[in-house]
């Protein structure tokens, strides 16, 4: 996910006479979306605490929080290469924890009582309410999160791997509260019953629910969250495609967790078949998609870079640096070291994320899924660079000789179309323009490419941009 500066911002001239209203505010919009979700977190930390006790809660929140880090970790590894804003990963959390834990409480409980007073079978309405109502309600409560990033924070949701990684976040807050009311309940439980070690409801439910399945619901929800991600990749025109793919990936995680959730009535070897039969194996293969997606995502970097230093904004080694998550961390380690500690590594990684959103939008362009704001954006992401250039080149440098040694030059630029580059050529470091730095390519490559060709000593005087200006169409 795309660490970026705000969209730029339109201020009216004076006179224009042209305000904003007051709900279009933004501290009138954070401030409503935390007083939302801070009020379901009241509500739901309310609803549980009766159900359960304080005893009963205070047990289930220290056993419910064990998996949270070691998920959140995962999610967060694999967002590394793009690292999204922490901001989006906490609102999805808050929202899974407390909004759609609230309104999975509340829905399931009022249609499992309508189906028991209708049918007047208590026993069946549990059934069918926790194989069909709850899977529905559950997993739209949780797409919603995904659907809201997606909506508002587009340039932080540019593809699969944010998908994936917003829906598992949502997912693991809302694992999160649940557990604490299903471990508390049984915690209640076995001091009603007197049950007590290994044999206690409180174990065998933290071995079902914590041990041997604690990514349940991340698994349900991250197809989902890979509907959205293909979305994210279409184009404006591919309607039909943006549309229905997040619906079946949300279709798909319903019904794999209503089977998740009626395993328990498939007989007395029910669970195990199901965990074994689907649950390991979808698993297993979403995490080899997550993994081949990131890997992915590096070879794009070193792809899409190469122009940029023929347009003298990165060094010749930094593609392939930048394309290298273990080159990355020598990289921030070494400036942490040796060029001001913590503020110079932070300033490192900031550069690493801004070049991959870089990268990641030449890629976008060039396919013809770029926005209309492309140009702006990728102005604003040479800036981002260019400002911290005077620690970051040093220490990419460094991590270039000692980590990951660059291939030869003339093959790994053959390998990308370029001719070699090495660290004297003349378009290594750019000519500088009246402003200081080197002229944006403006989606054009630095390169013979397609019908534009950006000399070295003369890059193009960009064209005037508007609204509709898009550099990377024909």
């Amino acid at each position: 996910m795309a660490i970026s500066p705000p969209y730029p911002s339109y201020s009216p001239g004076p006179g224009s006479g042209t305000h904003p209203h007051w709900w279009q505010r933004r501290w009138v919009r954070y401030g409503a979306l935390i007083t939302l979700l801070a009020l379901s977190g009241l509500v739901i930390l309310a609803l549980v605490r009766r159900q359960t006790g304080t005893a009963g809660f205070l047990v289930g929140l220290g056993l419910a929080v064990l998996p949270v880090p070691w998920l959140l970790a995962a999610f967060r590894w694999l967002d590394r290469v793009e690292p999204g804003p922490w901001r989006n990963l906490v609102f999805a959390f808050a929202w899974g924890a407390c909004a759609a834990a609230l309104i999975a409480i509340v829905a399931n409980s009022f249609a499992t009582k309508w189906i028991a007073t209708s049918t007047a079978d208590p026993a069946g309405a549990d059934t069918l309410g926790a194989t069909l109502i709850a899977p529905v309600v559950e997993e739209s409560a949780k797409a919603a999160a995904v659907l809201l990033v997606f909506l508002f924070r587009r340039r932080d949701f540019t593809g699969i791997v944010d998908g994936v990684v917003i829906a598992g976040v949502t997912a693991t807050g809302f694992a999160f509260t649940e557990n604490i009311l299903y471990l508390g309940t049984a915690f209640g439980t076995d001091r009603l019953s007197g049950g007590h070690g290994i044999a206690s409801v409180t174990a065998a439910t933290f071995f079902v629910r914590v041990v041997m399945s604690p990514f349940a619901h991340p698994l349900f929800t991250v197809l989902t969250g890979i509907g959205f991600g293909v979305a994210a990749l279409s184009t404006d025109r591919q309607h039909a495609r943006r549309v229905l793919v997040p619906l079946g990936g949300l279709l798909l995680a319903m019904s794999m967790h209503a089977l998740w959730n009626g395993s328990a009535t498939f007989g007395q070897f029910g669970f195990l078949a199901v965990y074994a039969a689907f649950m390991v194996p979808a698993f297993g293969l979403l995490t080899w998609l997550a993994v081949w997606t990131r890997q992915r995502e590096l070879r794009t970097v070193r792809e899409e870079l190469p122009a940029y230093v023929y347009a003298g904004w990165l060094g010749p080694a930094e593609p392939f640096v930048l394309g290298s998550m273990r080159a990355r961390r020598a990289a921030r380690d070494h400036a942490r070291r040796h060029f001001g500690g913590r503020p110079a590594a932070r300033a490192v990684a900031q550069y690493e994320a801004y070049a991959t959103s870089l990268a990641f939008l030449r890629h976008r362009g060039r396919r013809g899924r770029a926005g209309a704001d492309s140009a702006a954006r990728e102005q604003e992401l040479l800036a981002e660079l260019w400002r911290r250039r005077e620690v970051a080149r040093p220490a990419l440098e460094h991590a270039a000789r000692t980590v990951a040694p660059m291939p030869a030059a003339t093959a790994y630029w053959a390998r990308y179309g370029y001719p070699a580059v090495s660290a004297g050529h003349p378009a290594a470091y750019g000519q500088p323009t009246a402003y200081g730095h080197p002229a944006v390519p403006y989606g054009y490559p630095a390169v013979p490419y397609g019908n534009q060709t950006v000399p070295y000593g003369n890059p193009p005087v960009p064209p005037a941009r508007y609204p509709g200006y898009n550099p990377y169409r024909p």
